[in-house]
């Protein structure tokens, strides 16, 4: 083989390492940055890409898919001196990769102690309480915060968690006391408020019965003055017609008006409390004749009425 031979091979090989040099393939999923003598001056994205040989070189590789970033368990004092142990999660995305890999050295180191200041600094300045039940207001305070700061780096913070908040031992019993107390307390309102309702239920159904009576006695006794009303009238109704008969000389008349009393005055001594037994002389076809006489009275007035 002749010099030129050798020569030609040699640049063709050269040709192929050179080749093999400047082709890049970059995975789905990921952005390398491009240096040029040490300076940044591209990126170079998913798929074939070609870069000239030993003038430029990859710089930094850089995962552009969403992560996940565990934040360590840390004590911290909450605002009314309460010592709390708080882990949680970060998910983040780098969206600028020129700015993730020059703008902040370790991204996810940096991106960490951010997270677990920014943790400090928000449950630092609320109580214990709080903590416990406004995980939510926490977790958007946080991203609110973390996300702001990571936006130079070209990283989006997407969300951040709080995993767990365990308070001490002592502090749970303590809490745990409290929070039976507080129900008992309810119960016994409850069972108060029960007690009362039943109270005032009883006092108006009393009212009620009461107002019924009233309403029935009421009734009663105009019912009864009206009874007595109509009597009064058919006596006054019967004195009227004895009197009219009385007046025509009727003998009749007379015997009934006489009967009549004959019996009230039987009345009034067998209803003395003081009398148990009574003799007296009594002539009874006296009183049988004044009966007699009260019919044919009747008998009179009814063919009166007719004519």
């Amino acid at each position: 083989m002749s010099e030129f031979g050798v020569f030609t091979l040699f640049l063709f090989g050269l040709a192929v390492v050179i080749l093999f040099l400047g082709v890049k393939s970059i995975p789905q999923g990921n952005e390398w940055t491009v240096e040029r003598f040490g300076r940044f001056t591209r990126s170079l994205r998913p798929g074939l890409n070609l870069i000239v040989p030993v003038v430029d070189r990859i710089g930094q590789k850089l995962n552009m898919m969403e992560q996940v970033l565990d934040v360590p368990t840390q004590e911290i004092i909450t605002k009314d001196n309460a010592m709390v142990s708080v882990d949680g999660v970060v998910f983040y995305q780098v969206l600028d990769a020129a700015k993730a890999a020059y703008e902040v050295s370790n991204l996810e180191y940096a991106t960490l102690n951010l997270t677990m200041t920014n943790i400090r600094t928000v449950m630092g300045s609320m109580d214990l309480d709080e903590l416990l039940s406004k995980r939510d207001e926490i977790n958007a305070r946080l991203l609110t915060v973390v996300d702001e700061a990571t936006t130079p780096w070209g990283v989006k913070v997407t969300r951040i968690e709080i995993k767990d908040i365990s308070p001490p031992l002592d502090l749970v019993e303590s809490m745990a006391r409290q929070m039976k107390a507080e129900r008992d307390k309810r119960a016994a309102i409850l069972e108060a408020e029960g007690a009362r309702q039943a109270e005032i239920l009883k006092a108006d159904g009393d009212k009620q019965a009461a107002i019924l009576q009233a309403e029935g006695e009421k009734e009663a006794a105009f019912r009864e003055a009206e009874a007595r009303e109509r009597l009064a009238e058919a006596e006054a109704r019967a004195t009227t017609m004895v009197s009219d008969a009385i007046a025509k000389g009727d003998v009749q008349a007379v015997n009934y008006f006489v009967a009549q009393k004959y019996v009230e005055a039987l009345q009034t001594i067998g209803t003395a409390p003081n009398q148990k037994l009574i003799f007296m002389p009594m002539e009874a076809s006296g009183v049988i004749g004044a009966i007699g006489g009260v019919a044919e009275l009747a008998k009179s007035a009814m063919q009166k009425g007719g004519a």
